[in-house]
């Protein structure tokens, strides 16, 4: 009965996620039919050239990124969720985010001081993203550098907020410094954009998700056996050093390579892993981790579609919407969790 109900409700996100993604590149600032868009993705081309060029040149690399951003994100929050046991943590609460942030600050408030030629390198996109990544890689080694020294996991979250914050007071000190221009771009960045990525950057993309994906596959039964503690898992022969240092870099792999594409989303990570053990009513994370993947998608993908509504003649920022959506169901869903209990 259990696993009937499971087979049928995986059955309707993967029908769901097809669905969204259809629509999500139906819509937009030029409305194309779901039948056009059905038979450009899956089979002849579509009535018009200029369909045909919107779909392939923008809206399907935008709708593959907002898959795997929901995806990526919903993965590394259901991760840190159940190594701290904690049902506010997320996937940037190692300080990752921040780390990105002071990466890219560093290059758009601060390449004004460098030679015009390593200016307009560093500016580019591949130069922002390789600073998002190396600020995100260097807070990941301090992160690691600290988990191996510390016993306590639940001090690893306090360090990580530490981080955090350290980060956001010298990204705070350039913005105090810097021209509205670098401040309009900087904060144009931190709203988080699905549609800047080229084939190539969603290739990159694609492969750090699916190496984090498959560190965290790895990771289902610590994750298991950590839920009830780790005392209880030490008891079940569990390494719980090496269990943490393999999830702490899967949710860095992930979130660290999807702040650096598509800058810092937020809420996605935080309200999926809830949203799938509401939906399943389980704590087994082998069905935990499918269903966030679809369930991540979805919301994602729905995000994007409200943020380019037809009729609108610009874009909204996602980030703003993923905050808009996904604060109410965190709320909603504490609310929830203190009544029944």
């Amino acid at each position: 009965m259990f696993k009937t109900r499971n087979t049928i409700l995986f059955t309707i996100l993967s029908l769901t996620l097809l669905l969204i993604l259809l629509l999500n590149i139906s819509f937009g600032q030029v409305s194309i039919p779901l039948k056009e868009v059905f038979k450009s993705l899956f089979g002849s081309t579509a009535s018009k050239d200029t369909w045909e060029y919107i779909i392939f040149n923008f809206r399907l690399p935008k709708a593959i990124t907002a898959i795997l951003v929901g995806i990526g994100l919903s993965v590394a929050g259901l991760l840190m969720q159940t190594l701290f046991r904690n049902p506010l943590a997320g996937p940037y609460v190692l300080g990752l985010s921040s780390g990105s942030s002071l990466g890219v600050a560093f290059v758009i408030l601060g390449a004004s001081l460098l030679p015009t030629f390593l200016s307009d390198i560093l500016l580019s996109s591949y130069g922002i993203i390789l600073a998002s990544c190396l600020g995100s890689f260097l807070v990941m080694l301090l992160v690691l550098i600290v988990s191996q020294r510390l016993r306590d996991t639940a001090t690893i979250l306090i360090v990580g907020l530490m981080f955090s914050s350290f980060t956001s007071a010298i990204v705070s000190v350039l913005t105090y410094f810097s021209s509205a221009e670098q401040l309009q771009k900087f904060t144009f960045w931190s709203m988080g954009n699905l549609g800047n990525l080229s084939w190539q950057n969603i290739f990159i993309l694609f492969v750090s998700v699916l190496v984090g994906l498959l560190l965290s596959l790895l990771s289902i039964k610590s994750l298991d056996a950590l839920l009830l503690g780790e005392n209880y898992a030490k008891s079940l022969g569990l390494n719980i050093k090496k269990s943490r240092y393999t999830i702490i870099i899967a949710t860095c792999i992930l979130a660290g390579s999807i702040t650096a594409f598509a800058g810092p989303i937020a809420f996605v990570g935080l309200a999926v892993p809830h949203l799938a053990k509401l939906l399943f009513q389980t704590s087994n994370h082998k069905i935990l981790f499918w269903s966030t993947i679809l369930i991540g998608g979805i919301l994602m993908l729905f995000c994007d579609m409200i943020s380019q509504l037809p009729g609108l003649d610009f874009t909204l920022p996602i980030n703003a919407i993923t905050s808009i959506i996904g604060a109410p169901i965190v709320i909603w869903l504490l609310i929830r969790k203190r009544n029944l209990t």
